[in-house]
């Protein structure tokens, strides 16, 4: 499947502040956002809904956390771009997904922006 470039971001974030300032922050950049709460909310927008690229936390309650999440959606959307952050773990690059990028919380706008101008993911 071809990388859209259109779709909305998807932000996976279980903290509801934390999910709102990243989708605001996104909103102002001037891309469309969708979020969930959480990897299994967030698996059945995926399933419904074509995206430009996934945000998405590690640590979440549910069955999945992020890194499997993210490896899911790699392995059914191999172009789909992913950004993967956490305020707790430094996952080894391994056992990210091939082309992934990982940030560290606090994201900070100029981080994001070009994490997703380096995919080019344009708004």
């Amino acid at each position: 499947m071809a990388l859209s470039t259109k779709g909305p971001l998807l932000v996976v974030e279980d903290d509801g502040l934390i999910r709102m300032d990243l989708a605001d922050t996104l909103q102002d950049f001037g891309y469309r956002v969708l979020e969930a709460a959480n990897a299994d909310e967030a698996w059945a927008i995926l399933l419904e809904t074509d995206i430009s690229a996934l945000i998405t936390d590690i640590d979440m309650p549910g069955s999945m956390d992020g890194l499997e999440l993210a490896r899911r959606v790699c392995g059914h959307w191999p172009n789909r771009r992913i950004i993967v952050i956490s305020g707790r773990y430094n996952p080894d690059p391994a056992k990210l997904p091939a082309d992934a990028t990982f940030l560290t919380k606090p994201v900070s706008e100029t981080e994001l922006f070009e994490a997703l101008s380096a995919f080019g993911l344009m708004a």
